[in-house]
């Protein structure tokens, strides 16, 4: 299995698990036509889209998708989006499938209309949690192998901007109740049971209040994992063992 990111951040995000006959599609934040390219065109191999919620960051280009690609996403978000044909709306804690992906949805902590994460299973990758645009996880996850979570910025740098003016305190106050911090991810990572793990990749950043270097490097000292920061273009082995 593969880890591809077209995207992380406020510009648009979306991500492809793929191997050599099947890609889930996780997020819908940029042109569908990225995604072609990323699969050399052959887009029969998709499987599905999972969308989070209805921001645009996460969502602008869900009808690009073609009508036989599924997009999985809880009704709030699909009303929020727009009616489309291909359109599967899915429930918190209710499992389903997209070819050999076994997803199961969970509720999180966003101003959204009915925001997902996703627990997602697949026999190369193991256990995947993908967890963005959430100021924390109220529940461990059992049996993890690969972890995708927010690090969206830092108190003292934050502090720090709406103190220079360049972060406004409006925007200081939405994010702390809508994006997770470095400080709430590196606790949320360590109520896990990380036993298992091969790779936690961290994502949405903030382009203003974080600092990839020292997230990248605080997180893999205090787990003692292969840790990523998701940039576009970055694409990884992930693989339910490092091999």
């Amino acid at each position: 299995m593969k880890l591809t990111t077209l995207g992380s951040g406020s510009s648009g995000n979306s991500y492809i698990l793929e191997n050599d006959s099947e890609a889930l599609i996780i997020e819908a934040g940029v042109p569908f036509a990225s995604v072609q390219r990323a699969l050399n065109f052959n887009i029969s191999k998709i499987v599905g889209c999972l969308v989070s919620h209805e921001h645009k960051d996460h969502s602008g280009h869900v009808h690009e998708f073609p009508r036989f690609i599924p997009v999985f996403a809880s009704l709030g978000t699909m009303e929020k989006c727009g009616a489309a044909s291909n359109f599967r709306a899915v429930k918190a804690g209710h499992m389903f499938t997209a070819g050999s992906f076994r997803i199961i949805p969970f509720a999180v902590k966003h101003d959204a209309a009915e925001p997902f994460g996703f627990f997602i299973h697949h026999p190369e990758s193991g256990s995947i949690l993908f967890a963005t645009d959430t100021y924390y996880l109220p529940n461990p996850f059992l049996g993890l192998n690969n972890i995708m979570i927010e690090a969206n910025y830092r108190m003292d740098i934050l502090e720090k901007n709406v103190q220079k003016g360049i972060i406004s305190d409006a925007r200081r106050n939405r994010t702390l109740q809508s994006h997770m911090s470095y400080e709430t991810c590196l606790q949320t990572l360590l109520a896990n049971d990380l036993s298992g793990v091969n790779h936690i990749v961290l994502i949405h950043l903030s382009n203003d209040n974080s600092n990839a270097q020292e997230f990248q490097a605080g997180i893999r000292e205090a787990t003692g994992k292969t840790v990523h920061v998701a940039d576009k273009g970055m694409s990884i082995n992930f693989n339910k063992t490092p091999f």
